[in-house]
């Protein structure tokens, strides 16, 4: 996953000079599971037609221009990058929302996880 080049997508967009921010979210895989136990890797895929209804949904939301998603599939292990998800739109009023929209979702409805704890 690159940042970087996500921004430079998103600037070269048609609607970029509507855009007054662009929002990320880059999911890590951390050492602590929300339970509180050690987490020695994950395993996490994704339904992509998911994805991309999920994308079409949040750019109808208003103020937003384009919404960009990557992910990471596979066994992944602490420190590595599972999703990236940019949204970009006119304001922070409706941008953060959106993005926050589009990542609970994703992690809801597109997305399956296991982890794999240390003994």
């Amino acid at each position: 996953m690159d940042v970087n080049r996500m921004i430079a997508r998103l600037k070269e967009h048609r609607g970029s000079s509507s855009m007054g921010m662009i929002a990320f979210h880059l999911g890590i895989v951390r050492a602590t599971s929300r339970k509180g136990n050690d987490v020695g890797a994950v395993e996490v895929s994704y339904d992509y037609d998911s994805i991309a209804n999920i994308i079409k949904d949040i750019k109808s939301m208003r103020g937003i221009i384009e919404v960009l998603v990557e992910t990471n599939e596979g066994r992944l292990m602490v420190g590595d990058e599972i999703l990236a998800v940019a949204v970009a739109g006119d304001i922070r009023e409706h941008v953060f929302p959106a993005l926050e929209r589009a990542v609970d979702r994703i992690k809801v409805e597109a997305s399956q996880k296991k982890e794999f704890l240390n003994p």
